[in-house]
């Protein structure tokens, strides 16, 4: 692809396609100065095993990019498929945090009660990429358990039915949407 073409490529038509890409959900929270700080972000993944580091994906608009340096720690929560609402509550601006929202503390970070997993990171390097910052993050917690995740694509929330005994999946469009 020369840089003509990346150019012309359109950024609806660009999220259009990457949507394709099934994800999970998760809402990364922070603690700066006693307040409680996270969005909903489905821009990470795992970078390595040893040392155990993973990685969000924040625009350089969002406030959260502004209190990652500050604050040098994370919380990743990976939603349940019950925790839509949560979703949608963080993935809106300017939302408030509210008295109903539950969360479980490991030492000063946030996580979301009953969230799938529970990840308490370090900053350890960030990398500016186009309007987004990629924050690396040492993981010194964790902890899980078992359920149905809550999925995104196409832009649209989705389900997994798990079924453990034989570890099959199965697809199903969030009918709600």
């Amino acid at each position: 692809m020369t840089e003509t073409d990346a150019q012309q490529i359109d950024p609806a038509e660009f999220r259009r396609a990457l949507g394709r890409f099934a994800s999970g959900i998760t809402v990364v929270t922070t603690n700066h100065d006693g307040q409680i700080h996270g969005m909903t972000a489905n821009g990470f993944m795992s970078v390595s095993l040893d040392p155990p580091l993973v990685v969000v994906s924040l625009a350089n608009t969002s406030r959260l990019h502004s209190l990652l340096p500050n604050s040098g720690r994370y919380g990743v929560s990976v939603l349940s498929e019950s925790q839509e609402p949560l979703s949608r509550h963080f993935a809106s601006q300017g939302r408030r945090m509210t008295a109903e929202i539950g969360f479980v503390w490991h030492g000063d970070i946030p996580l979301l009660e009953g969230a799938l997993t529970h990840l308490v990171c370090t900053v350890v390097d960030s990398h500016p990429a186009g309007d987004h910052t990629l924050y690396v993050g040492r993981v010194e917690h964790l902890e899980y358990s078992s359920g149905a995740p809550l999925v995104f694509y196409a832009s649209e929330y989705g389900r997994l039915d798990v079924q453990l005994w034989d570890h099959s999946y199965i697809w199903k469009p969030d009918p709600w949407s």
